[in-house]
């Protein structure tokens, strides 16, 4: 089960994102992204070439609303060279702007609105959108579960993963406890993302540093 530490909160990029970054390097985490709004594109350059140099995988998830927009952040995904390049669902238009780059992309199933994002669609909505990714060349889906407005996320879950197939499947938000890790991972994940939890302290309460708050994700990644 894959660990991708979102340097987001709200889902927005944050402001100090590269101090942080220099702050948790010592954890060596192998997966880290962010969003395409919060920052100015320079900033993400920076960030992008301390995510590279570390080693680790770098993603970029796109969470604008607008048709335009969305292609324009997939146009800055390239420019960046971001390995993995998360959202959106005009799938063959990214593709097309993806286009003989490494960058591997993993679309919203279902149907994705608003700021921060909301999931729409039932489990055969998801199944049948996952199945279309796949056909259509993609690698995988990143997944909205926990912000679902019409169905269970773990239902999500299962169906993502039926449409998939082999393909690589992320669960994406409120991820907030080793149970939530465990089920996601049960239900068929192969990777989930944290940004908020870990910045407000609510995956442990207990814990006041973001560093132990990592510390504790990943300690739980270890045993489920």
């Amino acid at each position: 089960m894959d660990f991708i530490f979102m340097l987001t909160r709200g889902d927005k990029t944050i402001e100090d994102c590269l101090a942080v970054y220099d702050q948790i390097a010592p954890l060596g985490l192998r997966h880290v992204g962010f969003k395409d709004v919060g920052v100015e594109f320079s900033t993400l350059v920076r960030l992008t070439e301390r995510i590279r140099a570390s080693g680790a995988t770098s993603y970029m998830e796109v969470v604008s609303e607008t048709p335009e927009a969305c292609l324009r952040s997939a146009e800055s995904a390239r420019t960046l060279g971001i390995d993995r390049l998360l959202g959106g669902t005009d799938v063959e238009s990214v593709r097309d702007i993806l286009a003989g780059t490494a960058t591997r992309y993993f679309p919203f199933p279902g149907f994705p609105s608003g700021h921060p994002t909301k999931l729409g669609g039932q489990p055969a909505d998801v199944t049948a959108h996952c199945e279309r990714f796949m056909a259509a060349g993609c690698a995988g889906a990143d997944l909205l579960a926990f912000r679902a407005t019409e169905a269970a996320p773990l239902e999500l879950v299962r169906a993502a993963r039926r449409g998939l197939g082999t393909g690589y499947l992320i669960v994406a938000g409120s991820i907030t406890s080793r149970q939530r890790i465990a089920e996601v991972a049960a239900a068929g994940a192969d990777a989930f993302t944290i940004g908020t939890a870990v910045f407000d302290g609510s995956y442990n309460p207990r814990k006041g540093s973001i560093l132990s708050q990592l510390g504790d994700v990943i300690a739980d990644c270890e045993t489920v």
